[in-house]
């Protein structure tokens, strides 16, 4: 029987921030990082694991799914993955865990898989383990780091934030149904492809018969559209100056706390997403 400690990596800033954070406080321990590759990803988003791994010094094993979007979209007949039916998040993010702690915990290996929920996301829980071996630990929440933590960790290494989180709030498939309307507009403006893809996965679905697109009650033919844009801009912007005159500056933070998205919408961090997704 063997230790065996695993830390996935989403591209996020929270699961980067805690490899640094374990590295830092538990050099003993031979931690195995992983990422599981959608395929579906932003540009930025491996390019920020590529700098987690000149930190790490070593390389974060990429996990493939055996089978992709394209054939779990056909699978559930077309049907886009909504809050409320998430496959991509079981097909593509948790099988493939699953399928990658299977031998260590046939093996008889205690696992122990750590996860990046901070001290002040009292409403988001970790994985579920189902065998005895497999062991989830919160090391955030345990050592009471929260989101300026998490900042702090990052840029006092020298990895820095991921660059997306410039435009966007989160990491994940390029055409995440948590994005809000802001970030639709702004992939449509920096990664023109991506956005095309998102519009012909939603016209296939709709032709369909699925209920959803991509973002509530909206089609992606009509969030492009100049006016709409000029109006997602303008809300996105009242937003914005309205949460910069209420927020306070902490004089014992370095590094302040930056504006997410979700914030100015009233949401949670994440909108509900998924950890394994966006952590």
């Amino acid at each position: 029987m063997a230790e065996r400690h695993v830390l996935g990596l989403s591209g996020g800033r929270d699961s980067a921030a805690l490899a640094v954070h374990v590295r830092q406080t538990m050099p003993e321990v031979e931690f195995e990082y992983f990422f599981t590759d959608t395929g579906k990803e932003l540009p930025e988003v491996y390019e920020f694991l590529g700098r987690l791994e000149g930190y790490l010094g070593k390389p974060i094993l990429r996990l493939n799914p055996r089978r992709d979007f394209d054939f779990w979209l056909r699978e559930y007949g077309n049907f886009l993955p909504s809050p409320q039916t998430r496959w991509c998040t079981r097909q593509l993010k948790l099988a493939p865990f699953e399928q990658y702690v299977r031998p260590m915990l046939a093996a008889g290996d205690n696992v122990f898989s750590y996860v990046a929920i901070r001290s002040d996301e009292d409403y988001r829980e970790g994985y579920s383990a189902k065998q005895a071996n497999l062991k989830v630990l919160l090391p955030f929440r345990e050592a009471g780091i929260d989101k300026p933590g998490v900042i702090e960790i990052l840029e006092s290494s020298g990895v820095g934030m991921p660059r997306y989180y410039d435009w966007r709030s989160r990491s994940g498939c390029t055409f995440c149904f948590f994005q809000q309307k802001i970030e639709w507009v702004r992939l449509r403006e920096l990664h023109p492809d991506a956005y095309e893809e998102a519009k012909s996965y939603e016209k296939t679905a709709l032709d369909s018969g699925s209920p959803f697109t991509w973002t509530q009650g909206e089609a992606l033919t009509e969030l492009e559209k100049p006016a709409r844009v000029i109006q997602i801009k303008k809300d996105y912007e009242v937003r914005l100056e309205r949460e910069k005159a209420r927020r306070p500056v902490n004089p014992l933070r370095q590094w302040d706390e930056p504006i997410d998205i979700d914030d100015l919408y009233g949401e949670d961090e994440g909108g509900g997403s998924c950890n394994i997704c966006h952590k």
